[in-house]
């Protein structure tokens, strides 16, 4: 169902703008064509950031951030694209849902890649359910936000960026993706799916936590508040997803977010053609485009 490591507008192009000292990168380029962005150093202001925003999606290219280590300027530069592109797209009204869940999901891949080189770093058997869980111990030792970022460094040297990357169709869908450069571990996977089944049932994250809080997996608490916000909304939960691939050895946190009351997610899409095809569903599957 997922289109591969880079999903492109139309003419297949993309918009990045870049932050060296603070470890984020948002840069132009043609990925399909090999070309190499040149980072653009310093901070930019709002209204730059603004400006080349307004400029992709006048050119309908993707949008895209890299970073090591989400910080304060890193979160507004998140916040400005969000905010920009559904303003241009007259849904001013989903800012802060969109942002706080944009900005939960980013927290939980930044605390992915630290639970990678903690596990590393200790030693630990991610495959076996009891060192897995001794690993959880030390992991949640350094959670703290000065722990987390003094791994920074290590996130650059081992290649553990998070990469948000921002697809839409005006007046249609805004896509995100957050991306990670691991699959999930088989624990990681069955608590994920735990925490989708459990959240179902709730319109009260507190209720939720009360009685399905997890100390050793705090994502799933932020996949939970993601699920009931969007509910909240009146935006369909199966519009927000979280997978891994093999193929292209990443996992993928993807938000769907409906511009418009007419909009048919390619989820509905392929229910809805699968059950009118009569054919088998994995047959269906792979011709579905």
């Amino acid at each position: 169902m997922d289109a591969g490591p880079e999903e492109q507008q139309s003419n297949g192009s993309r918009r990045e703008i870049s932050d060296l000292r603070s470890g984020h990168s948002l840069v132009p380029g043609q990925p399909d064509e090999g070309w190499l962005p040149r980072a653009i150093k310093g901070r930019l202001s709002g209204e730059e950031i603004e400006k080349l925003v307004d400029d992709a999606v006048e050119n309908n290219r993707i949008l895209t951030l890299v970073t090591y280590y989400l910080s304060d300027y890193g979160e507004s530069v998140m916040n400005t694209i969000a905010s920009r592109l559904l303003a241009r797209f007259g849904r001013e009204d989903l800012i802060d849902v969109v942002y706080t869940c944009l900005k939960e999901l980013v927290m939980n891949a930044g605390k992915a890649n630290l639970k990678r080189i903690v596990f590393e770093d200790e030693g630990v058997n991610p495959l076996s359910p009891e060192d897995y869980e001794r690993g959880m111990v030390i992991f949640k030792k350094n959670l703290p936000e000065r722990r987390i970022k003094s791994y920074k460094p290590r996130f650059r040297e081992q290649n553990l960026p998070v990469t948000i990357t921002f697809y839409y169709e005006p007046q249609n869908v805004l896509k995100i993706k957050i991306k990670n450069v691991f699959t999930l571990w088989p624990t990681e996977e069955q608590r994920i799916r735990d925490k989708f089944r459990y959240a179902k049932n709730y319109e009260d994250l507190m209720a939720f936590y009360l009685e399905h809080g997890d100390e050793t997996e705090g994502a799933g608490m932020g996949m939970a508040l993601v699920g009931i916000l969007l509910d909240q909304m009146g935006i369909d939960r199966h519009l927000f997803s979280i997978y891994s691939s093999e193929r292209y050895n990443e996992t993928i946190a993807r938000l769907e977010i409906p511009l418009n009351p007419k909009y048919e997610s390619r989820r509905a899409r392929f229910d809805r053609e699968w059950q009118a095809s009569g054919l088998d569903k994995n047959e269906f599957r792979a011709g579905f485009h």
